[in-house]
């Protein structure tokens, strides 16, 4: 496994609440606005709640 691949395996944390990724319901997707991988777990997408790309400062729900 690369560096890259390891990194990112441990960055898979939700940008709304922070826990680490697992399980069915999360979602994985781009920033709209810079392109940075951002990673939602299924309680905070089903909730609606707010994220913040890390990268940009993006909003979106």
């Amino acid at each position: 496994m690369s560096e890259s691949e390891t990194q990112q395996k441990r960055t898979q944390k939700c940008v709304s609440c922070g826990i680490n990724i697992a399980g069915t319901n999360a979602a994985a997707f781009k920033c709209p606005d810079c392109g940075q991988q951002i990673y939602r777990c299924g309680t905070c997408r089903k909730q609606s709640n707010l994220y913040e790309c890390p990268d940009c400062g993006f909003r979106g729900p």
